[in-house]
């Protein structure tokens, strides 16, 4: 027995002193006191939360592991407290659209999570049928693009095909995720363009717009659940509101690079600040914030993307051939607590936005709060601290974050996965053995 002793410890009901106590994997009590003969740990004055749940990651394996693989993301994953990630069907190869590559992707990891693991699968044209298989074998959910994904082998869902694949999806009992961009034409960002202004202009907010209005009407047409990843565009906030008014059954996500960095700050030729939907202006990130605080965001995820520094462009500034994608797992916590104080919003907030609510979104119920019965899942967090962001803070496979050199606040110390530590800052071995596993739909 384990008795995890702070003066900050973050539940559900609100931040309170006192003692977690932790029985096998699974927190059994919160107390005024540990009882006699547990091992006692004393945080003092450093926050107790519970595991971060990560969503939106992607891993890239099997196929890609150049550019991140399941060790190294885990890793990073558990540093930053997130002890669940989420990873999604690209750009892994073979892409997870069928369950034979679902299946592929589960020998893969074997021995590799350092934190526990779920999986969505893809929607692409022609694959209807492998979707029923897929939610059998454990996928959380299934993702479509409603624009051109980067990748030939995972060509964008058209209207019919999404028409096709919701019903199943909804017999199913899981989701469809959807990449929100319709492409409505308008300048392009040719090759050779080093301004971030160019890459704005290409992806318009009326592009997310067109898409999450396709979205809701499916969604009321066929009743399955639709949950929009990263959303960038706050004029989509109001039509969201009303679907939410009207009882649809529609999620939403944002990233903390939509809430933390804005366009006016990307110097001319950072490629590493490229993601789809762009990063925007100033306006629009205050309106995210206020659809955060408001309940029509959900939460917040990484869409951590990486790729070789060699595709991101680094050395010519190319906006226009780069690899678009944020890599930053593991600086979720930090990179929002700075910019949440400054307006007004906890621990608390946090800890909802980062844990509880990604974790009932993705059906994850052992996941997700500091409370009797879950997964003793936790992280010791120092919301004080600042630090500037160096190399060594990044353990995913490539150190090339548009945060290097930032100051963020607060610091993640340690980090228990079922009530193990996985994560010690500091210690002589800091990760230790993985000891993470796949969360699989529990309908599976």
């Amino acid at each position: 027995m384990k008795a995890i002793r702070s003066r900050r410890i973050v539940t559900p009901d609100g931040v309170r002193e006192g003692v977690v106590i932790v029985e096998g994997e699974r927190i059994a009590a919160i107390e005024d006191g540990a009882p006699e003969g547990a091992q006692l740990i004393d945080l003092g004055d450093l926050a107790l939360m519970p595991g971060l749940v990560d969503t939106h990651v992607h891993v890239n394996e099997p196929g890609r592991t150049e550019w991140e693989g399941f060790h190294t993301a885990t890793r990073a994953a558990a540093s930053g407290g997130i002890t669940t990630i989420v990873d999604m069907p690209l750009n892994c190869d073979p892409v997870t659209t069928t369950d034979d590559a679902f299946q592929q992707k589960l020998t893969a990891i074997e021995g590799l999570l350092h934190v526990d693991a779920g999986f969505w699968g893809g929607v692409i044209p022609g694959n209807a049928d492998e979707l029923t298989p897929m939610a059998r074998a454990g996928v959380l959910g299934c993702k479509a693009f409603l624009c051109d994904s980067g990748l030939a082998e995972f060509p964008m869902a058209s209207e019919a095909d999404l028409r096709r694949a919701m019903p199943i999806l909804r017999d199913a009992g899981i989701p469809l995720l959807a990449h929100a961009e319709l492409d409505l034409g308008g300048p392009s960002c040719d090759i050779g363009a080093r301004s971030h202004d160019a890459w704005v202009a290409s992806r318009p907010r009326a592009w997310e717009d067109a898409a999450i209005a396709l979205l809701i009407a499916l969604c009321r047409e066929t009743g399955c659940a639709v949950h929009v990843v990263h959303l960038s565009s706050a004029s989509a906030l109001p039509m969201l509101r009303e679907a939410r008014e009207e009882g649809l059954p529609i999620t939403v996500e944002t990233c903390p690079h939509y809430l933390c960095l804005t366009a006016e700050e990307v110097p001319e030729g950072e490629t590493v600040y490229k993601c789809a939907p762009p990063i925007r202006d100033a306006a629009n990130q205050d309106a995210l914030w206020d659809g955060l605080r408001e309940g029509v965001i959900d939460f917040v995820i990484s869409d951590h993307s990486p790729c070789t520094p060699g595709l991101k462009r680094i050395d010519t500034g190319d906006f226009g051939s780069a690899w678009g994608g944020i890599a930053s797992l593991s600086l979720g916590l930090p990179s929002l607590m700075g910019e949440a104080q400054r307006r007004g919003h906890g621990l608390s907030e946090l800890a909802r936005w980062l844990s509880a609510a990604p974790a009932k979104f993705a059906g994850l119920d052992a996941k997700g709060a500091i409370a009797p019965g879950k997964d003793a899942d936790l992280c010791a967090f120092d919301p004080d601290a600042s630090f500037e962001v160096a190399t060594e803070d990044l353990h995913f496979k490539h150190r090339v974050s548009p945060y290097l050199g930032k100051r963020l606040r607060g610091r993640v110390e340690r980090t228990w996965l079922r009530g193990q530590t996985i994560f010690e800052r500091g210690a002589a071995d800091e990760f230790g053995s993985p000891r993470g596993a796949p969360r699989l739909h529990r309908g599976s």
